[in-house]
């Protein structure tokens, strides 16, 4: 009668069944990391708002920078949507002329409620040019006094 070898067991040919789903789950892991790692041209998919200039910012709205205005806090967030955002300091008479030279086909700005001084919400569907990249335009007007506006301009996709 011959004995059985010492040292050798059926882990021979249940480990390398073993190995495969860790090696898989170790590429999953790596690749999360790696997606969720900035980009080296600055795309940083984090969800961190990032200056941008205010053309740009503007221009993804449709927009263009009204005459007498002052532009700054132009920034861009990257996730799931983009969203642009600028806040422009410009003379209170001239916010309805520059929203109605802007946004012709888009409902008149409304006033009063919950949106300050005056809103203007504007889709493709209702009023938004043909240059927009954003799917919606929201435009909130607050008086700092009696000839300053403060206009909060965002631009996102949806």
């Amino acid at each position: 009668m011959v004995a059985a070898e010492r040292g050798r067991t059926r882990w021979g040919l249940v480990l390398p069944f073993l190995a495969v789903p860790v090696v898989v789950l170790g590429f999953l892991v790596i690749g999360m990391f790696m997606w969720a790692w900035p980009d080296e041209n600055g795309d940083d998919r984090s969800g961190a708002a990032a200056t941008v200039p205010c053309a740009e910012a503007l221009a993804f709205g449709g927009a263009g920078r009204p005459g007498g205005a002052e532009v700054r806090d132009c920034t861009v967030q990257h996730g799931i949507d983009t969203a642009y955002a600028a806040v422009l300091r410009m003379p209170r008479g001239d916010v309805r002329d520059w929203l109605r030279a802007t946004y012709p086909d888009a409902p008149e700005a409304r006033t009063g409620g919950s949106c300050g001084a005056l809103c203007l919400d504007v889709t493709h569907e209702e009023g938004l040019p043909g240059t927009a990249e954003a799917h919606v335009v929201q435009v909130r007007v607050e008086y700092e006094n009696a000839e300053t506006a403060r206009v909060r301009f965002s631009a996102f996709t949806m």
